[in-house]
């Protein structure tokens, strides 16, 4: 696999984190990697659950879905508890400051 960072920005809809997706894929793209960048959300236009994947490497990628988080980001509580599972142990953890981390946390770092 070499060098490859998963990414998943995770919250609810109308918190920019598709976009934020969006953008890290372009800004891989514009450095020369190799990028797959995926997103979900619920029917809510806003306040409904949203999910960003972003998926950055220097050789081809061989699966198009994250599967163990380098970065979660976690704007909510509830997308915090669902997704904090995934995230590598060397990981790091970037969480809103009104999201309380999880005892089964086993991120590197935690900002």
């Amino acid at each position: 696999m070499g060098n490859q960072l998963e990414l998943r920005l995770t919250g609810s809809g109308g918190q920019g984190l598709i976009l934020g997706g969006v953008i890290l894929a372009e800004a891989a793209i514009m450095e020369g990697k190799k990028v797959i960048q995926s997103q979900s959300y619920g029917p809510e236009a806003r306040g409904g659950s949203s999910k960003a994947e972003v998926i950055i490497s220097d050789e081809e990628i061989d699966f198009p879905k994250v599967l163990r988080t380098n970065l979660l980001l976690t704007l909510t509580q509830k997308s915090c508890n669902k997704y904090i599972g995934s995230l590598d142990r060397d990981g790091i953890l970037l969480i809103d400051s009104s999201v309380i981390v999880p005892s089964s946390n086993r991120a590197g770092k935690v900002i």
